[in-house]
This record gives C-alpha cells, structure tokens and sequence, in this order.
C-alpha cells in the first residue's frame, strides 16, 4: 500500500481506461491492520476518489460464525466501526456465510439480532456467564456502550451457497441484494441508469 501511495499516477493511468463502462471492485487482503490502523490505504482511496472523481463503497466482510461466540462477535464489532469511522466511506458490513452459521453452533439470539446490532446488554449478560470473560467484564460493557453510542454498525447477509448455485439456478437473489444496497449506499443507483440489482451484477 505504501508503494502504490508513492505511485499513485501509475495506479491512475491504468483505471482511467476502464472508468467509462467498468465497475470497478478493490479486493483487498485481509490484513486488517490496514484499514483501521495504518493510513496508507485510506490515502490510496481518497486520492483515487479525488483524481478520477469515484463512488466508492467499502464493504467489509466479517464471517458469520463469529456470532456464536459473543466474545469474538464484540470484537468483529469493534473491528467494523473501527473501520468505518477511519476510512470514513459509505460502509456496507457483511455476514458471510450466512448458509453455514448454524454449522457453527446454536445462536443465542435470532439472526436480527446480530444483523440489526440490537441492545448489547443481552450479549454481555451471556459474556458475564463465560468463566474466562469474567476478568474483561468492565472492558466489554464500555466497548459495548461505545458500539451502542455510535449506533451506526449494521450488517447485510450473503448467502454463499446462492453464490455457488449463481450459475446453475440463475437465483441472483442474495447476490443481487448487496449489489442493490452498495449502488444505493455510493449513489451509483441514482447516475441515471435504469436498471434493476441483478442487472446492476450484469455490468
């Protein structure tokens, strides 16, 4: 991320060609050091956002089976406003593999409300219960407090397994979804094309 911050030019001369009729999507690594830490990769996206004059959207995927453990569930959420507030986009939080989240274990609530980021006094009862959290208790009442002072972390679903069967049932529906929400979320739906999500996955 370093060398394309020093080489921005290079990285704009390649993308400039493909703005007209592309949609563009950065798939970064899963480092995640650097995209609530580290300032490199925020500068490359604001520079690009400027240069070419982009609608970016980050979307950030957090695997489902974290909400089985409320512990790790707290932390992907902290992780997600963390990166929200420091690269300060239109932000669209993901549950991945939502097909497979009961391979992981009962939930302990319904899946709204880990989606939804309902009241986190539920999910801290069910951490003061867990003998190896009892230490951490005050630390996770205030992370909770400030996740819920915030109140801007939300996630989508995607279903991976309507993914696999993309190809086989056509059934775009879980795909389509994601699309319609980040084109809403960068206003990309409203530049004056016409079309529906699942054409949107066409482009």
């Amino acid at each position: 991320m370093d060398y394309l911050e020093k080489n921005i030019d290079w990285l704009q001369s390649k993308l400039e060609p493909l703005l007209k009729d592309h949609y563009l999507l950065f798939d970064f690594p899963g480092q995640v050091e650097l995209f609530f830490l580290h300032s490199n990769a925020k500068n490359v996206v604001m520079k690009l956002i400027k240069k070419l004059n982009l609608r970016l959207t980050a979307v950030h995927l957090v695997d489902a089976h974290l909400c089985s453990d409320p512990a790790k569930y707290v932390s992907a959420l902290i992780l997600s406003l963390s990166t929200m507030l420091h690269l300060e986009l239109p932000h669209i939080n993901v549950l991945s593999k939502i097909d497979l989240i009961e391979s992981y274990g009962k939930l302990s609530f319904n899946l709204d409300f880990y989606t939804d980021v309902q009241d986190l006094s539920y999910l801290q009862h069910r951490l003061d219960q867990d003998p190896r959290s009892a230490k951490f208790r005050k630390l996770t009442k205030e992370l909770c407090d400030v996740i819920e002072d915030f109140s801007i972390v939300n996630f989508t679903t995607l279903d991976i397994q309507a993914c696999r069967e993309l190809y086989l049932s056509r059934d775009k529906e879980s795909v389509g979804n994601l699309v319609k929400l980040i084109d809403k979320s960068n206003g990309y739906i409203f530049a004056g094309i016409d079309a529906s999500a699942v054409e949107f996955s066409k482009i």
